[in-house]
């Protein structure tokens, strides 16, 4: 059974940073492309960042480029999101999503539905 979790989250001032990250495990031989989404309270859930296991490409959502860095280190099956420069419109429950499917160009790694395994969540509040 895979399993996804993340971990990292908590309270930070406006303007600070925080590192999350997501472990992937479950399956021997088998690496996943994984997405960061986020949902405030209130509204729906939006992309924030992916990166292909195979590819290494990485994709931002227009709101967090420039401040958030995704990275992966396929050995441990692990990716992190590097936040700086946090706002308090980043504050939401962040989630990370795995897919054994390769990241291109022209993959919809921005949708929840290209990912099959989806982790618990992990709070991130920015205060002002």
């Amino acid at each position: 059974q895979v399993q996804t979790v993340e971990l990292g989250g908590g309270l930070v001032q406006a303007g600070g940073s925080l590192l999350l990250s997501c472990t992937v495990s479950g399956r021997t031989f088998t690496y996943y492309s994984v997405g960061w989404f986020r949902q405030a309270p209130g509204k729906e859930r939006e992309f924030v960042a992916a990166i292909g296991w195979r590819s290494g490409l990485a994709f931002y959502a227009d709101s967090v480029k420039g401040r958030f860095t995704i990275s992966r280190a396929n050995v441990v099956n692990t990716v992190y999101l590097q936040m700086a420069s946090l706002k308090v419109e980043d504050t939401a429950v962040y989630y990370c999503a795995a897919d054994p499917q390769d990241i291109t160009h022209t993959t919809g790694y921005y949708t929840g539905s290209f990912y099959e395994h989806w982790g618990q969540g992990t709070q991130v509040t920015v205060s002002s």
